[in-house]
């Protein structure tokens, strides 16, 4: 009997510890592909305002890309549907009727790491609405949930960088998939054969702060320098490896590591060649050591979609930790 009692208590002590401090129930991890969201609506929401609003945001095209891809991947699912496995995809969107219009970001309410939107109103053109107008809110909250589920899943096989860290004072975290295809003093290039045909590619360099600072062309001077160090350090036959010249990059500010970093994407070509892809750069502006630290994650698969293969480029540059 005294055996029995004790066993219960080491039981659900157990089961106690295993919740948050804070009382929280236990949740099961989180499931689903990269980029891949779930919206639970009705077919006739699906089929009517709501349903295009939802493509609008959701499949907009991904910028850079040589070909259209949508920054998401799309599964309606009826709202009688969702439950059991269904309630842990890592992200949803769930429409809601309600006499009062919101939208509502949730973190965790069925898995972990999940997040949530719900978004209700009185009429579809009300809840379409609602969508359109917070297209920058809904990606960015499904993006920071999917980049940090990229991160994660990278960090259990990741490879070894001490050289890397010597060389460049940078700690940047990326699969063992990846080789060293170059280690220089003044140039590191990592490379992913994929299984298909083609390959990721890592390029990590450093250029003087006035490289990028000496006038407001940003972006001009931002091509200049990848031309011309890409141009040198990037072999290929018969041309040289530079911006493509017909397809005008994005520009924008962001932060690595807590520093102001400019990301630029767009398309790289060969000149004089038909060889052509997607690539996204990062100059890090690190003032400490007077420099930009550069970043560049480039792609060659001319006969594969490359949203999510350039996706997990941008989660691994993001890792980067400067000294």
């Amino acid at each position: 009997m005294i055996k029995r009692l004790f066993l219960s208590v080491v039981v659900a002590s157990l089961l106690f510890s295993c919740g948050d401090n804070d009382g929280k129930p236990i949740l099961s991890q989180s499931v689903g592909n990269i980029n891949n969201v779930k919206v639970i609506v009705t077919k006739d929401q699906w089929q009517g305002a709501i349903g295009d609003a939802l493509r609008d945001v959701l499949a907009d095209p991904v910028y850079g890309l040589p070909r259209e891809e949508p920054k998401f991947s799309i599964d309606q699912i009826p709202p009688e549907a969702f439950s059991g496995f269904l309630l842990k995809n890592r992200i949803y969107l769930k429409i809601k009727p309600a006499d009062s219009a919101s939208l509502t970001i949730v973190k965790d309410p069925y898995a972990r790491p999940q997040t949530g939107i719900i978004v209700t109103g009185r009429s579809q053109t009300q809840i379409a609405n609602l969508i359109i107008d917070n297209e920058e809110r809904i990606v960015t909250a499904f993006k920071e949930q999917e980049l940090v589920a990229n991160q994660s899943r990278i960090k259990k096989a990741l490879k070894k960088t001490d050289s890397l860290q010597k060389v460049f004072g940078v700690k940047l975290n990326f699969p063992n998939a990846y080789r060293y295809a170059e280690q220089k003093p003044d140039f590191f290039w990592m490379r992913k054969e994929l299984k298909r045909s083609g390959n990721m590619n890592i390029t990590v360099y450093e250029v003087p702060l006035e490289a990028i600072d000496k006038d407001t062309l940003t972006i001009k001077n931002i091509i200049r320098m990848r031309d011309s160090i890409g141009g040198k350090k990037i072999p290929v036959d018969d041309g040289r490896f530079i911006t493509e010249r017909a397809f005008s990059p994005y520009l924008q500010e962001t932060e690595i590591d807590g520093k102001l970093a400019y990301e630029t994407k767009g398309t790289w070509e060969v000149d004089g060649r038909y060889m052509a892809g997607p690539f996204v750069n990062y100059a890090v502006r690190d003032e400490k050591n007077g420099r930009y630290l550069i970043l560049e994650g480039f792609i060659f698969s001319p006969s594969q979609d490359q949203r999510d293969n350039m996706f997990e480029l941008e989660s691994i540059l993001k890792s980067a930790r400067l000294r």
